[in-house]
């Protein structure tokens, strides 16, 4: 049978037509000039007034790196106490009490519409507003000598961490079915005992990616500490380069220990989300 009897009537035979290929010119002058932006950058950074000594020399250099177990300690802690903060938001925003709901629609509310810097700033001065801290008739002390750079940071960073945890582990409690609830509530468990036995753990395998992710930022967002004098890796860098003026040097150094320390902390997050999700997907693997 030929081909034109096995068209519909009224079309024509494109069998024979030959194929347009098309051009790729516009992707091969993308990759050229992306590939010479590369190039002169690199050459800026080789040419420039960078002494190249001055980095390998404080690459290791004490404070260098005193500053950077700073910086893991106030990530760790600030991360922890957000991860708790964010788990109490987030039940009391599921929670059928409408006082319990506006306070936790107020808190994510304050802290994510301010900025990270000014409450660090506004911790760091809370003593102009609060001279004094404690239990009235029990225990007080002057404000001024409990807000210490570590706590005025440690505050800070968790709290406001707190606000953006309560909305990833919402969303992860959220993404539990629902009956998953109504199976804990046929057995006999409150709500509470439900949420840490039944719905935490499942919701877990949704809120470890945006958490990990999260925790990576916190390391970076720990150099705002530097404002309020906390003695982390990029105020340890800035006071050697107040000394010797070497800005640009110094600042490659910081850079290069951030990039080290979130190079080995993304593998280590990817590992822990396959932890989490065996059992659940294939693909995860």
């Amino acid at each position: 049978m030929s081909n034109a009897a096995t068209l519909a009537g009224g079309f024509p035979d494109l069998s024979k037509l030959p194929v347009a290929r098309q051009a790729h010119w516009m992707r091969w002058f993308t990759a050229a000039a992306i590939v010479a932006v590369l190039l002169a950058i690199g050459r800026a950074f080789a040419n420039g007034q960078i002494e190249w000594s001055y980095v390998s020399r404080f690459l290791t250099a004490p404070v260098i790196l005193q500053g950077i177990v700073n910086t893991m300690v106030m990530a760790v802690l600030a991360m922890a106490l957000g991860i708790f903060l964010g788990i109490v938001v987030a039940i009391m925003r599921l929670s059928p009490n409408p006082v319990l709901k506006s306070v936790a629609l107020g808190y994510t509310w304050l802290f994510r519409g301010t900025p990270l810097i000014l409450q660090l700033l506004l911790w760091f001065n809370i003593a102009l507003v609060f001279p004094t801290i404690g239990i009235p008739g029990l225990w007080s002390a002057r404000a001024v000598d409990i807000m210490t750079p570590f706590l005025s940071a440690l505050l800070g960073l968790g709290i406001n961490q707190g606000a953006y945890t309560s909305e990833v582990m919402r969303a992860g409690m959220l993404s539990v079915d629902a009956g998953q609830y109504e199976a804990a509530k046929a057995i006999g468990m409150g709500r509470l005992r439900a949420l840490r036995r039944i719905i935490l753990p499942q919701a877990m395998r949704v809120v470890i990616p945006p958490l990990g992710n999260e925790f990576i930022g916190m390391v970076k967002a720990t150099s705002l500490a530097s404002v309020i004098q906390y003695p982390e890796l990029l105020h340890s860098a800035e006071n050697i380069y107040y000394a010797n003026s070497r800005v640009i040097e110094l600042l490659i150094v910081a850079g290069l220990w951030y990039l080290l320390v979130v190079s080995i902390l993304t593998p280590l997050q990817m590992l822990l989300e396959r932890r989490f999700a065996r059992g659940f997907s294939q693909t995860a693997r």
